[in-house]
């Protein structure tokens, strides 16, 4: 089950570069990079409580669930 980041959207609907972003979460820009792109294997549950902390959003604000494409043989 793929899961989607759209840590992009809410942090510009609050006018919040990326680098302010992460450094209110208290993470390097290049860990918050490697969220946003989905490139994460895991993320832990206390950087997603401050992301939504800082962003005054909720956990499904920023991830949500794509459907998987399945290849028919």
């Amino acid at each position: 089950m793929p899961i989607a980041v759209d840590i992009d959207v809410v942090p510009a609907q609050r006018k919040m570069s990326v680098g302010e972003l992460a450094e209110r979460v208290g993470i390097t820009p290049a860990n918050l990079a490697v969220v946003k792109n989905g490139r994460a294997k895991a993320v832990r549950f206390a950087t997603l409580a401050a992301l939504c902390e800082v962003l005054e959003c909720r956990p499904g604000d920023l991830l949500r669930r794509e459907a998987e494409h399945t290849v028919d043989g």
